[in-house]
């Protein structure tokens, strides 16, 4: 099993998360500003290449009701080309509330507003990544808790 990164796709900024070796833990990584599409593509790729991930998991982001509106399709293009030029798997992941999850978190540690606009994407990728490796991980067996202490 090998590292996975995880991208929170925006047209102005990409916010990057990178997983532990093992695939459990996903931390946020950077948050890239960007101009264009193709400026992205090529610092996404190059972020793959730099930590060695073999995969790659971009937020889909969707409506409340699960369709896709124009940002959910401008990721899944994003998505597609990056398969295209990436050289390892890359999934798609629903990343309903999370950036709205993300600002809240910044909220709560009191950040300005500056400082809240330079993690929020860092940390909507770190929340997206989270969710698909959570995901990954078999269901607890019930049998494994233990209520009452006698082991």
């Amino acid at each position: 099993m090998g590292r996975i990164l995880g991208v929170d796709y925006g047209r102005r900024r990409v916010g990057l998360a990178l997983s532990d070796p093992t695939a459990l833990l996903a931390s946020g990584l950077a948050t890239l500003e960007v101009q264009t599409v193709g400026e992205a593509l090529k610092r996404v790729v190059a972020a793959r290449v730099e930590t060695g991930a073999d995969e790659i998991v971009v937020g889909l982001p969707l409506n409340m009701d699960g369709n896709r509106g124009p940002m959910g399709d401008e990721a899944a293009e994003f998505a597609r080309r990056l398969g295209e030029m990436a050289g390892v798997p890359v999934r798609m992941w629903d990343e309903r509330l999370t950036s709205g999850m993300a600002e809240r978190v910044l909220l709560d540690a009191d950040m300005s507003r500056q400082r809240r606009k330079a993690v929020r994407d860092k940390l909507a990728a770190q929340l997206i990544l989270q969710g698909y490796l959570d995901s990954r991980q078999p269901p607890a067996d019930p049998r494994d808790e233990d209520d009452d202490g006698t082991g």
